[in-house]
């Protein structure tokens, strides 16, 4: 793919004010090769430096920075500060977030072209980042400027279709949201509290029915089909079953995101299932 970064074939996704050293080391010896940080954790990335600090190998990287909260030269000052002390180990992820949660949302397109072509001038190069990619314009850019894409609430059938528009080459890295809990009426409950949410977002929504789930799979919290699809549930084994999907499908690497309380346990499950 051109990237120097290594980022292996699992990586673990976790918003950015719940990550920590400690975590980052411990996914590190578990086997994984990076850990993404989700919530916009902009500014100067000083979590990124913080987690990088704190382990040898593990890859950081931001999924993502909103490009409508942090302006591409001091991100891409943060980039040069962080890749001198830690190189090839970060990677940046970028993205224009959705339209209910930004009041400047106008021509997302534009702006994460305008975006790039700071983070070019500013020197960041194209194999260092990455794009929040759901449509196959977004995912077409994505190849075309950047290492590749990092789709968010996705499914096996939605990584397929990525791999056609991006082509060989450019790197695709989904996100999927798991519940090591083989009750099922349980694990759905514990799936619809991180994956409902997103059922108020209109471009998740528009992809989402594009993969074709129906009204009713969209209303209120979710149906039963929708929320088993978004966040894989049952043993260990199932869980990883469901991961390889995604690697079948096209995927260079999937992104755990380990729902609940405590994600240790899936972490190390699926670590001795995966890695």
């Amino acid at each position: 793919m051109g990237m120097t970064i290594e980022l292996g074939r699992v990586g673990i996704f976790r918003v950015a004010t719940q990550a920590d050293g400690a975590l980052a080391a411990e996914v590190e010896k578990l086997g994984y090769g990076a850990l993404w940080l989700g919530g916009s954790p902009g500014g100067d990335l000083a979590i990124v430096e913080q987690l990088l600090d704190a382990t040898e190998r593990l890859v950081v990287a931001t999924g993502i920075v909103n490009i409508w909260a942090d302006a591409p030269d001091g991100i891409a000052r943060a980039f040069h500060r962080i890749n001198e002390k830690h190189p090839d180990r970060f990677l940046l992820g970028i993205g224009a977030g959705h339209p209910e949660a930004t009041q400047e949302y106008k021509k997302p397109y534009a702006a994460l072209v305008e975006y790039l072509d700071a983070l070019d001038a500013a020197g960041v190069s194209k194999q260092s980042r990455v794009l929040a990619a759901l449509g196959p314009k977004v995912l077409k850019l994505s190849g075309d400027r950047t290492a590749g894409a990092h789709p968010y609430l996705v499914t096996p059938e939605h990584t397929r279709s990525a791999r056609e528009i991006l082509g060989d080459g450019p790197l695709l890295a989904p996100e999927q949201k798991v519940v090591l809990d083989t009750d099922v009426e349980r694990a759905r409950t514990t799936g619809r509290g991180g994956a409902s949410f997103y059922l108020q977002l209109s471009n998740y929504v528009a992809n989402l029915r594009k993969l074709g789930f129906a009204d009713e799979d969209l209303a209120g919290e979710g149906s039963d089909r929708l929320i088993d699809a978004l966040a894989l549930h049952g043993e260990a084994s199932t869980i990883a079953d469901g991961l390889r999907a995604h690697l079948d499908a096209g995927a260079d690497h999937v992104i755990v995101q380990a729902l609940g309380d405590d994600p240790f346990p899936a972490y190390r499950a699926l670590a001795a299932e995966l890695l």
